[in-house]
């Protein structure tokens, strides 16, 4: 695993602890989420072009 994709996944975790953190705290917002999704599938993406 490279660094630039290590250093995506720790944003992509960060990404959903805060995601999470705003869901608890204000209430579910869909795009939010979306956003969350699609980053994950872009570090998965990454990590998957990495390895080949």
């Amino acid at each position: 695993m490279s660094g630039a994709t290590r250093t995506m996944g720790i944003l992509t975790l960060g990404a959903l602890v805060l995601t999470t953190a705003y869901t608890v705290a204000l209430g579910s917002n869909g795009w939010l989420w979306l956003a969350w999704i699609v980053l994950g599938l872009v570090t998965l993406g990454t990590a998957a072009a990495g390895d080949g």
